[in-house]
């Protein structure tokens, strides 16, 4: 089994322990072991096989590992079968709704035993939920919001870029072991425009000339189908094969000659609309274009068919990269020799999101410093919670104040670790942490992570405020959405946006797959503004810093060139970027002598 497999099985446990009324010591040895397993590099089921070593990882005594050890055994966990039958499974879709919690979604259960999003939502039309204790008619209102959010986006069959990226590595390198007869796999599609979400994968197996052509491409097809992942195969043709994986993405791959490889993969990179302007403008030069190459109306005469850039640069366009090919404008920018000259993930000199074992992060100052360095970074921020996030262990005044000495006198040898720290937005726009605090920090990234479900004037208000205070600059995951998850905060983006040219705030493009937030489109409303962009990861652990790769696409999906993005400086010119701070104000315990 993989670690995602078991972490899976334990927070299911976790959840309905909690829904069953366990202490919550209990529930949560479940959970952060959970988190751990998809955080740590090493398979479970290797480290299992040396009860010593199982019994090193953080929070697994003999019993977790007991537990690990039944599931890897079985596939299974006798007191998660206990709870599913005490308890429907669709109960757990519950806790994905804004406003109910573990024990209000018990409630519900012992009181009109309704166990889905669409019984709970009947609840709510009818204002049965209202006069109950804990609810109220605003928490109505919130439910029946939530509710239809779930509904769309978890019958979306789409699945996030990492979970599709990661089946896509795997899937490339198992079909680059088929024979000599491939020469190369390369994933198209939504995955190689760097879509937030993915519907179905696309890969392209281009066969390596001189060979038995069929006869190769039987071969390599049945290697495909032999995938050990594959959980239905949909179709075999002659030069396809389709399948769903165990985890319900749809998986396309198509074999072809190398001749039509620039043809192909421009045709089945997308999206629909982009190949629809580009074939309409081939067939205003006379010529047609399809997945086998760009040839003449009368004869069928290839005039290109190996790469994209002798096909864009035969249609008299500029290579538009597979990011911008959106129908937003590529094409007359292509036209008229205007496209952007994109960020690229080499670009990247820090990384300025990330927490430690002092919040909810699970590893030190030293380590991600180490981590980061060997990702080629200058530098990194260091920005655990602030107080008000209480279920992520956030730090007060005091404890700020300790960790900035702890970065900075922490040593990592060729990088500058960054004292910073994620301050909450509070409900009425101020920040968490006093200002005599916020001037020690070397970077203040800004976040909202409570009262989620404001009316769109008082939330546009509460960001003013924040950006309008001195020592805000940067605006971390500005949106709050969580993809497929959670919908955007309600508020008026282009006002915050005008606010933060005004006041020379810096906004997030969080990296982190489940935010990738802001988004494209957001991202090129801020350009248009000259809002500067950081790319940050939000890393809770050392592999999550390899999640920058995702932001990069998506900032660059924003039209987002190097020049707009702050972290691609030197460190002295990134600090001389951020907004000037007031001077440092006196602590909390002279201004109180002083008066």
């Amino acid at each position: 089994m993989e670690n995602k497999d078991v972490a899976k099985i334990l927070r299911e446990t976790a959840q309905l322990l909690e829904i069953d009324g366990a202490i919550i010591g209990r529930y949560r040895s479940y959970e952060k072991v959970a988190e751990l397993l998809y955080s740590i590099p090493e398979r479970i089921d290797e480290l299992a096989k040396d009860p010593k070593k199982l019994k090193e990882l953080p929070g697994v005594g003999d019993s977790m590992a007991e537990h690990i050890r039944e599931i890897l055994d079985t596939g299974d966990y006798s007191l998660r079968k206990k709870l599913r039958k005490k308890y429907p499974p669709t109960l757990l879709d519950l806790l994905e709704l804004q406003s109910l919690g573990p024990k209000k979604v018990a409630f519900l259960w012992s009181h009109f035993k309704v166990a889905t999003v669409e019984g709970v939502e009947k609840l709510a039309k009818e204002g049965k939920l209202r006069d109950l204790p804990g609810f109220g008619e605003k928490s109505e209102q919130n439910i029946l919001k939530a509710a239809g959010q779930f509904k769309n986006l978890s019958g979306s069959g789409r699945v996030r870029i990492n979970v599709a990226d990661e089946e896509a590595q795997k899937l490339v390198a198992y079909i680059s072991k088929a024979g000599e007869a491939v020469e190369s796999v390369t994933p198209a599609g939504s995955l190689r425009r760097g879509r937030e979400t993915i519907g179905d994968l696309d890969l392209l197996v281009t066969m390596r000339p001189g060979h038995d052509k069929q006869k190769d491409v039987d071969a390599v097809a049945a290697h495909i189908l032999k995938y050990p992942g594959i959980d239905q195969e949909l179709a075999h043709g002659e030069n396809k094969v389709s399948f769903n994986l165990g985890s319900g993405l749809q998986v396309d791959v198509r074999l072809l000659e190398k001749k039509s490889f620039g043809a192909a993969l421009l045709y089945f990179t997308g999206s629909k609309a982009h190949n629809v302007a580009l074939r309409g403008r081939a067939n205003e030069m006379g010529w047609t274009l399809n997945e086998y190459a760009l040839t003449t109306l009368k004869g069928g005469k290839v005039v290109a068919s190996k790469t994209e850039e002798e096909i864009y640069a035969k249609l008299k366009l500029a290579y538009i990269e597979p990011e911008l090919r959106e129908m937003t404008g590529e094409i007359e920018a292509a036209e008229q020799g205007k496209l952007p000259k994109l960020v690229t993930l080499d670009d990247i000199r820090g990384d300025l999101q990330m927490h430690t074992t002092a919040s909810d992060g699970k590893n030190s100052i030293e380590e991600m410093g180490q981590a980061a360095k060997e990702l080629g970074y200058d530098y990194i921020a260091l920005t655990d919670h602030s107080q008000a996030v209480t279920v992520a262990n956030g730090l007060d005044e005091k404890r700020t104040l300790e960790q900035i000495k702890k970065i900075h006198a922490a040593k990592v040898p060729g990088i500058t670790l960054v004292a910073g720290s994620e301050v909450d937005i509070k409900k009425d726009g101020t920040l968490d942490l006093e200002d005599y605090v916020l001037a020690e920090l070397d970077v203040v990234v800004a976040s909202i992570h409570s009262y989620m479900n404001m009316e769109r004037a008082e939330m546009t208000a509460r960001y003013l405020a924040a950006i309008e205070n001195p020592y805000t600059q940067i605006i971390a995951h500005p949106t709050g959405r969580l993809v497929l998850r959670r919908e955007a905060f309600e508020y008026d983006m282009e006002a915050v946006l005008d606010a933060c040219a005004k006041h020379g705030v810096v906004m997030e493009c969080n990296a982190y797959p489940d935010r990738l937030d802001l988004r494209d489109v957001h991202l090129r409303m801020a350009k248009q503004r000259g809002v500067k962009i950081v790319i940050s990861t939000d890393s809770h652990t050392t592999r999550n810093l390899l999640f920058m790769k995702y932001g990069v696409e998506t900032a660059r999906r924003g039209w987002i060139e190097k020049k707009d993005v702050i972290n691609t400086l030197p460190l002295k010119e990134f600090l001389a970027a951020l907004r000037p701070k007031p001077p440092a104000a006196k602590s909390k315990a002279a201004r109180q002598k002083s008066a």
